[in-house]
């Protein structure tokens, strides 16, 4: 991934080779660059900060021959991006839950239809499995045909209980069901998979209000599919109107190009992204580094 955003950073390098930059030029080059990283679907407000910062530094302004011109800009572009997470605390699921008096610790999973969310329940479910937490997966969903076998054929090979009911039942009782599991077998974490919903639809976005009020989750999740771009941070805004989620997790990310959508969810929600999905297998969960994703987007 990554692709458009490395392009529009290589683009402005090319085009910015005089040691000393006009105004003039300096105004035509930059409305190429905010064009290029809008095309790679980071946010409008993030493309803006990030090219005032540069104008700023650029501007009328020389630099030592002995640097290359194309370092500085790297160097400005990435300062500027970093300083956008500086809210963005990164967070290691596994040992902020390890690290916990709570029991059970219940996570409430939220996201649209589509998002590759019920697979990162169980992809979610083998990660703690493997780090030798107990887990109780809650089908939630009762909505989405097919939800409840989905997630049953998850829970059966990564051999951890499903708490189900049938389709149309109140998805809060059915979550408080799987908590009242968890705590009369002393099951360390509870993975609440929810029905994925339209972020427009406000009826069903009130029902994720009302699970959060019935079980109070320690830690709230959002799934976003990093291929529906530009869409995903309108989702992510108002997803957050009805369940203030803690972090993100970004599914698909080996099949995006742009990587601005990553970008965007960071400096503009101001949580953190905790995984990016790599692939369908469930260890294809990676824990999301901001350096590794600056080092990755810079090539360095």
């Amino acid at each position: 991934m990554f692709d458009k955003v490395r392009f529009a950073v290589s683009s402005i390098t090319k085009a910015t080779k005089e040691k000393t930059i006009s105004q003039n030029q300096l105004n035509e080059i930059m409305e190429e660059f905010e064009i290029q990283l809008l095309e790679s679907e980071i946010a409008f407000d993030l493309v803006k900060k990030i090219s005032d910062e540069l104008k700023i530094e650029l501007s009328n302004k020389s630099i030592s021959r002995k640097t290359e011109i194309s370092e500085v800009i790297k160097e400005r572009i990435r300062n500027s991006i970093q300083n956008s997470f500086e809210k963005c605390e990164e967070i290691n699921l596994i040992e902020l839950i390890k690290s916990s008096s709570v029991r059970p610790f219940k996570v409430l999973i939220i996201g649209i239809n589509g998002s590759g969310k019920t697979t990162t329940v169980a992809k979610i479910a083998y990660l703690l499995k493997k780090n030798k937490l107990g887990v109780v997966i809650v089908a939630a969903d009762t909505f989405r045909a097919g939800a409840i076998e989905q997630l049953k054929e998850h829970s059966e090979k990564l051999n951890v209980k499903l708490i189900a009911q049938k389709y149309g039942s109140d998805p809060a009782a059915v979550a408080r069901d799987g908590v009242n599991y968890a705590e009369s077998h002393n099951i360390d974490v509870v993975l609440i998979d929810t029905s994925g919903r339209v972020q427009t639809s406000k009826n069903l976005m009130q029902e994720i209000s009302k699970i959060e009020s019935v079980i109070n989750p320690n830690y709230t999740i959002f799934i976003g599919d990093s291929l529906t771009g530009n869409d995903l941070l309108s989702q992510a805004e108002e997803f957050y109107k009805y369940a203030k989620f803690n972090g993100a997790i970004l599914t698909k990310t080996d099949a995006n190009t742009k990587g601005g959508a990553m970008l965007s969810i960071l400096s503009t929600t101001g949580k953190p992204i905790i995984y990016i999905g790599t692939g369908q297998e469930y260890k294809d969960l990676e824990q999301f580094s901001i350096e590794k994703f600056l080092a990755n987007l810079f090539n360095t």
